[in-house]
């Protein structure tokens, strides 16, 4: 699980304060071992991705947890705080929080302790770690991972691109593209375009239908890794006939045929293999999963030395 600049930081901090909600959900189980609803307070000198995304990746270590989240942003003034304690007090939970100012976490933790709710700093442990691997003192200045840098533009541009050269517009344009998905109608070539575009990675992406070849610079393409999108025909109906029905369209056309939809798959998963793209089967996979797939193989082109267009390196 990866968010912001700075995601590398979020799978080492998720172990060490499962044991806190581990604790706080314990402690809110009746006698008949039902979870009764916990509070999770989670506060941030900055937008708070970072812990959202930690609180999340530690709550789906647990099993039917009632919890409910208090988001608060932006904490940056003792006057921002003490409102907040008003809410917390009125709703006590656990508090997570990922403040840089010592002056604002001490109070943090002193209102938390006399109100006898357990805190936790969520990055500490790994900006510890990092401290004493890298011989210096954290900086401890809020939302740097947001400064607006040549990462941050180069992102910008990447969104640009992508949402310019969705569903095979602009093909002229592909030798700029990092990535090139294909795959049939309805295998998540968009959403997982988008999602890649967030990370840096300037994205097309092109519909194989039998009836309509994609244009031929396809097959010609030399500095983006063109990856093939697949999934199980039978994955494919279900999610087209959800589609159809979401339209209020007739839910028996070719496009949900079984016949048809497994010609479709066959169609696109010959073109893959004859022009020895790598291919991704969809059918099981989370946008997130399938996008992390798909960097894994750029990666791996990179070092190959399948790039050798000079550019800046995606996020």
């Amino acid at each position: 699980m990866r968010v912001e600049s700075g995601s590398q930081l979020v799978p080492a901090a998720v172990p060490w304060f499962i044991g806190a909600l581990s604790t706080a959900l314990s402690r809110g189980r009746s006698i008949g071992g039902r979870v009764k609803r916990l509070h999770l307070h989670l506060l941030s000198d900055s937008t708070g991705e970072t812990l959202e995304m930690i609180a999340k990746a530690a709550l789906a270590q647990f099993d039917d947890a009632d919890v409910v989240r208090h988001f608060w942003p932006m904490v940056r003034s003792m006057q921002h705080l003490d409102r907040i304690m008003g809410e917390i007090a009125n709703n006590p939970g656990l508090v997570l929080y990922t403040l840089v100012n010592t002056d604002t976490r001490d109070r943090l933790e002193q209102r938390c302790a006399a109100l006898g709710l357990p805190s936790v700093a969520a990055l500490d442990t790994v900006t510890d770690a990092l401290e004493q691997q890298l011989g210096q003192e954290a900086k401890g200045r809020p939302g740097r991972q947001h400064i607006m840098d040549e990462a941050y533009f180069r992102r910008v541009d990447a969104i640009q691109f992508t949402i310019a050269h969705d569903d095979g517009v602009g093909w002229e344009n592909w030798e700029e593209a990092d990535i090139v998905l294909a795959g049939v109608s309805r295998s998540s070539k968009t959403p997982t375009s988008i999602y890649l575009a967030n990370r840096g990675y300037k994205v097309a992406n092109i519909p194989i239908v039998v009836e309509s070849p994609p244009p031929a610079m396809l097959f010609s393409l030399r500095r983006p890794l063109v990856v093939g999108l697949t999934t199980s025909p039978e994955r494919l109906i279900q999610v087209r006939r959800n589609r159809l029905l979401s339209l209020n369209q007739a839910p028996e056309t070719a496009y949900v045929d079984t016949e048809h939809v497994t010609r479709e798959v066959q169609y696109a998963r010959r073109m893959f293999a004859d022009n020895g793209w790598p291919v991704i089967d969809v059918s099981r996979r989370s946008i997130e999963e399938t996008a992390a797939a798909v960097i894994n193989l750029y990666n791996e082109r990179r070092a190959a030395g399948g790039d050798t267009t000079p550019g800046a390196k995606p996020i």
